[in-house]
């Protein structure tokens, strides 16, 4: 067991995202885990780039409300507390209500009223 300090915010990747998001990583498995966790904050309108994960993905929201949708066309709207599963190799995207207003992530990722989370 150990105690894994935070760390820092930093801005996430264009070829990834489009508009403002920024991420904190949590946890990157070791063989054999394969489990990958991060804090995932998302400002008003950004969202992931068409993406698909080989064994699905688990999203989980925090705080404000967000839509994942997949190429099919089906929608779920997220809100805090909110938990989504979607299945392998199924084209996703996230993000977040573009009507919400909020201030970005402070000094260290210091986490600001009503910032959307997805881990």
């Amino acid at each position: 067991m150990k105690l894994v300090p935070p760390t820092p915010t930093v801005k996430a990747p264009t070829e990834r995202f489009t508009g403002d998001v920024y991420l904190n990583p949590l946890h990157n498995g070791e063989a054999p885990s394969r489990l990958v966790a991060a804090m995932v904050r998302f400002t008003p309108g950004a969202r992931t780039n068409w993406h698909s994960h080989p064994l699905g993905q688990t999203l989980h929201c925090t705080d404000g409300t967000g839509f994942v949708a997949t190429r099919d066309g089906s929608v779920i709207l997220m809100r805090a507390g909110d938990t989504v599963h979607t299945p392998p190799r199924r084209g996703t995207l996230a993000r977040r209500h573009p009507g919400q207003h909020d201030v970005p992530p402070g000094p260290g990722g210091a986490r600001q009223r009503g910032e959307r989370h997805l881990a």
